[in-house]
């Protein structure tokens, strides 16, 4: 009964306060298998183009990477890809995101600069031949929803945040994406990897890629050589590749989520599953990572 309610009310939160399930009625387009995991790289790392790349090609995965000129970007092409490297990745089937041009966290006090943020990374795909971002990574985690609008204009249809304020952002734990519940604005990191991380790490992420949910995956460097508290190894990282092939996973970018995702629908309360989730955490009913 209480499912039916909460079907009937098109929100995600149910009479008890407590969603049982994603509200995904006029959302989702076609029915999501389990399995299906979206890999995101951040910050232009070197690694992307010269490690990255030629694992995701040899598995046959796709990819977005998202793309800042931030840090040292112009003048550290020992750490950083140049636009030609990034010219390449988009030649080779992978997305191009916008994650700013300076890597500005977008907060209430700085989001009056974010169209000339956006617009700095879409001049330089253009120039450079790469069609203009659809998807966007929140630099920092940070993020307000007094951005979306802006998002909106320039075209913008998911923008990936972190694994916080659910989870403490030092833990790189998340929750995989519940279309209907989650604002396709405020996609959540179902895990955000670290030095520490291991392959269970990877697995708890992963296997929440089931009963319609979508596990995406935060990577910044592999290795970040420019940013070490935020760095996977390469061996780690051609464990995780070879986990998800050998459990047939099926990995995508984010913008191919618009083949089973309707991006118009923005729940009414962007934070309301979140304020859900965080109060199943609190009460001990997550089972530390929520189903």
């Amino acid at each position: 009964m209480k499912r039916l309610i909460c079907f009937l009310m098109g929100v995600a939160v149910c009479v008890s306060g407590v969603a049982d399930e994603p509200v995904t009625s006029g959302v989702v387009k076609k029915a999501i298998p389990d399995k299906l995991v979206v890999l995101t790289f951040d910050d232009s790392a070197k690694s992307h183009f010269t490690v990255a790349m030629p694992l995701l090609k040899e598995y046959g995965f796709g990819a977005t990477f998202f793309i800042t000129e931030g840090f040292d970007f112009k003048e550290n092409k020992r750490d950083y890809m140049t636009w030609d490297e990034i010219r390449q990745l988009h030649e080779a089937g992978f997305e191009i995101g916008n994650h700013t041009r300076d890597h500005l966290g977008i907060t209430d006090q700085t989001v009056g600069q974010l169209a000339e943020q956006l617009e700095g990374i879409e001049a330089q795909c253009r120039a450079h031949g790469i069609p203009k971002p659809v998807t966007f990574a929140w630099p920092g985690n940070a993020w307000t929803p007094a951005a979306f609008e802006v998002m909106k204009q320039h075209g913008i249809v998911f923008a990936r945040r972190g694994g916080a304020p659910e989870y403490p952002y030092e833990e790189g734990r998340g929750f995989a994406l519940e279309p209907g519940s989650d604002h396709p604005l405020l996609v959540p990191s179902a895990g955000d990897a670290r030095p520490k991380w291991a392959l269970a790490d990877l697995i708890r992420a992963a296997e929440q890629a089931r009963d319609s949910r979508i596990a995406i995956l935060q990577f910044h460097g592999v290795p970040d050589t420019a940013h070490d508290w935020v760095s996977s190894s390469q061996q780690n990282f051609e464990a995780y590749l070879k986990y998800l092939k050998l459990e047939g996973y099926r990995v995508i970018a984010l913008r191919d989520l618009r083949e089973w995702v309707n991006t118009e629908h923005w729940p009414q309360d962007p934070t309301a599953v979140i304020e859900t989730r965080k109060a199943k955490l609190a009460a001990g009913k997550a089972g530390g990572q929520g189903k």
